[in-house]
């Protein structure tokens, strides 16, 4: 039996990082560090696929990420205190040397052909050099290392080749200073030592890069600062350098000391301090120069991107070019803000400049720019940067909902359509819409219908929202998706500045005073002419601001923060539970959609959290899982949706069960469960006893964390996928009493770290099957799977 896996899509952000990212100009890929893994990415790819590959080896989240630009090798380093070397060959990425030496994390990463150079967080810069190895495979080997100084840690590096072999390190820090190191690179790193040390930053050294100048032997360096300020440094080789102290054009009131040293006797170099560009709001965290021009970009911590170039007349640095956004109300690093932009990058594809930079919400940001100066904004990809906690499909299965540790609720959905309505060649999924963010970590959520889903989160809280005009017309636009009760729909949401609830626009107080009302009724056709006249999915500035929804409902009770709900099929029940260390919280709460009030008595009999909760499909049954190792089934009485227990076991698996799920109608009254003991087993419920009892039982190699029965029999059978603690993905036919392994997704689709969730979608096409997963490594993925 054949089964094809193809991976359809990984959402998953950025990490927040100054040097996580890099572009391969050759590749035309860019690779940044994604939680422990790295993700490659074709921006320019026309039909926006988005991120293709996740490369797993990393056991905690990638610092630094670097392509060695005219070699087919990357560097990735990442908190786990490891380097890793990659190489392309036969167009995979493979991992082909591990360096172990560090305890501490690595925080600076400098690369050019032939050598690298580490800074660790133990305050050592290392320099390793590319060697030949006997078994003709390249290796990179340690050639010299040293402590900048007493208690200043590394945290920028840049390389420059200078002559032949003879190169330049600029190592910034914890500390005002640059400070310039010589070495010379002969079959090992000779005569490495310090040169000098560059004065005149006032705060930490965030960002080095040198720049080559079309004379040999004069270029520059540029350094940026937590200061808010880039000084620019000249730095000139022999026959160059000026005798006199001073140029006399130079402004007297700015210090301009030479720093002249010899590197070797064939070699001497004079640094001087060039110009000083002041302009930006917030710390310096990324500099980029122009492949061809002399320009320089700068990414700040203000949400902000500033092209700077010196003025042709007066020599003067000034911003030619600004993007990002106005910085929102003293949201500065200062006030403690999370920063605006970690890093950027600056690349020319046939005559287009292309800048791209990554924020604090993970998503990437894409302009490109003409020599006229045209700038347009391109769509890019988006993704959490925690840990996903859970997903959920729309009833249609046309969309998927996740959750995560990020405070952030996502609408993921495949884009069908064009514009004019044409159908697209290649079909590709996007963030569609960002119903919910939050002051909470989310922790769990369900749709209600196809425009109403409820979510959790460590709030106690549960919040229910409704689809608004903008984003039921924007799927109608590019998914096809129709809604029946679009009329009654409120067209867009906001959130008020100091609140955490979604605001349907136009909404206000009715005590306002006119100017109020004619603003809000204005901010809202902004956001909803904004959404309905886009030409394409929206980018991460309209997702943040304009695909809100609005909140309805909330649902108290629980005294702990809400680890799982489920709704029941018929629409009519909402069942929830939370954290909880005793039985006394340990209790699952009952709401009626109807009127969003509790059903009581609340159902007490587990001593600890329950980990899910789920309807038999017959609205008949709950059933709950729980960390006390039991499980329980809680039978429906239809006339007042009260519930009684109707099965329990107290020793069904020997660790944690962590997830459950119940087979299709056809099959009969079963369920399957999934433990820390690492079993999958089933359950059918055996009339003589009148009770639930084990009929076959599978052991894997890592607990199992996450399952998910598909809710249709395929010729007799049951497909059940199961999650493993370690990211792997196991698909199981369960019939004649016996669970049959029947694939596993290839090891480099999965993820690099426990699944949270998986959910199969209910749509069928072309005997095609969707399969969610939602991992803590920070990744939601779609597969299709054909059988």
């Amino acid at each position: 039996m054949t089964i094809d896996i193809e991976q359809k899509a990984i959402f998953v952000g950025a990490n927040q990082q100054n040097q996580t990212s890099d572009y391969n100009k050759q590749l035309g890929i860019v690779a940044f560090g994604a939680s422990k893994t790295i993700a490659l990415w074709n921006p320019l790819d026309k039909d926006c696929h988005g991120i293709t590959q996740t490369l797993k080896g990393h056991d905690s989240i990638v610092t630094c990420v670097r392509f060695i630009h005219n070699t087919n090798y990357m560097v990735s380093t990442s908190e786990d205190c490891h380097i890793k070397i990659w190489r392309l060959k036969e167009n995979e990425w493979n991992c082909i040397q591990t360096i172990t030496k560090y305890t501490q994390t690595i925080v600076a990463l400098g690369v050019l052909e032939g050598v690298v150079a580490i800074g660790c967080a133990n305050g050592m810069v290392s320099l390793w050099y590319e060697k030949e190895t006997e078994d003709n495979t390249d290796t990179f080997q340690l050639g010299e290392e040293f402590e900048v100084e007493k208690n200043v840690l590394p945290l920028s590096l840049s390389i420059s080749n200078v002559e032949k072999n003879k190169y330049l390190l600029a190592v910034g820090g914890t500390n005002i200073h640059v400070f310039i190191y010589s070495f010379i690179l002969d079959n090992g790193i000779k005569n490495c030592q310090k040169q000098a040390k560059l004065e005149g930053h006032e705060d930490w050294v965030k960002s080095l890069a040198f720049r080559y100048q079309e004379t040999p032997g004069d270029y520059l360096l540029c350094s940026g600062s937590q200061d808010r300020y880039i000084r620019i440094w000249r730095i000139r080789t022999n026959d160059l350098i000026k005798d006199d102290d001073e140029d006399e054009n130079t402004l007297t009131l700015l210090n301009n000391k030479q720093y002249k040293f010899n590197v070797d006797e064939g070699l001497r170099i004079c640094i001087n301090f060039e110009a000083l560009i002041m302009g930006h709001d917030d710390w310096i965290s990324s500099l980029q120069w122009h492949e061809t021009r002399l320009q320089l970009l700068a990414s700040t911590a203000d949400t902000s991107l500033m092209v700077w170039e010196p003025d042709e007349s007066s020599g003067i640095w000034v911003c030619g070019l600004r993007l990002g956004e106005i910085s929102s109300k003293g949201a500065s690093t200062a006030t403690g803000s999370s920063g605006g932009f970690w890093s950027c990058l600056w690349f020319n594809r046939e005559g287009v400049d292309y800048i791209l930079t990554n924020g604090k919400t993970g998503a990437w940001r894409v302009w490109s720019t003409t020599d006229n100066l045209q700038v347009d904004e391109h769509l890019s990809i988006s993704g959490s940067t925690k840990e996903v906690t859970d997903i959920a499909w729309s009833p249609n299965g046309e969309y998927l909902l996740s959750t995560s540790l990020d405070q952030t609720t996502r609408l993921y959905a495949p884009w069908l359509f064009n514009v004019d309505g044409s159908k697209r060649s290649v079909i590709t999924w996007h963030e569609f819409s960002r119903p919910q963010i939050h002051g909470y970590d989310m922790i769990c959520v369900e749709p209600i219908s196809d425009t109403r889903f409820l979510s959790g989160g460590d709030e106690k809280i549960v919040r229910s929202f409704d689809e608004p005009k903008g984003v039921a017309e924007l799927l109608k636009k590019f998914v096809h998706i129709d809604v029946a009760e679009e009329s009654t729909m409120p067209e867009s949401a906001a959130l008020p500045v100091l609140g955490l609830s979604n605001k349907a626009t136009g909404e206000g107080e009715e005590t306002q005073d006119e100017d109020n009302e004619e603003d809000e009724t204005a901010a809202k056709n902004i956001s909803y002419e904004i959404v309905t006249s886009l030409e394409h999915p929206p980018i991460e500035d309209q997702l943040q601001r304009h695909l809100l929804w609005p909140e309805i409902e909330k649902l108290y009770g629980h005294g702990y923060e809400i680890t799982c709900l489920d709704v029941s099929p018929d629409r009519k029940l909402i069942a929830s539970a939370c954290r909880s260390n005793t039985p006394q919280h340990a209790v699952i709460r009952i709401f009626s959609i109807d009127t969003w009030l509790e059903i009581k008595p609340t159902l007490a009999f587990h001593s600890l959290t329950i980990n899910k909760l789920r309807f038999s499909p017959d609205n008949k049954y709950l059933l709950a899982v729980c960390r006390d190792r039991k499980w329980s089934i809680w039978e429906r009485n239809f006339e007042d949706n009260t519930f009684t227990l109707k099965c329990k076991n107290d020793k069904p698996h020997t660790r944690i069960i962590w997830d459950g799920d119940w087979t299709p109608l056809e099959f009969g009254n079963s369920f399957v469960t999934g433990s820390r003991d690492r079993t999958i087993k089933l359950w059918n419920f055996d009339n003589e006893t009148q009770d639930y009892k084990m009929i076959d039982s599978v052991k894997h190699d890592k607990p199992v964390t996450a399952l998910s029965v598909f809710q249709t029999l395929i010729d007799g059978k049951l497909l059940v996928a199961a999650g493993l603690e370690d990211g792997s993905i196991l698909l199981y036919y369960f019939y004649n009493d016996k669970f049959e392994l029947i694939s596993q997704v290839s090891d480099k689709d999965t993820p690099a770290d426990k699944l949270t969730r998986l959910r199969w979608s209910t749509m069928i096409g072309d005997n095609k099957y969707l399969l969610a997963a939602a991992s803590s490594d920070n990744t939601a993925r779609i597969y299709s799977i054909t059988l």
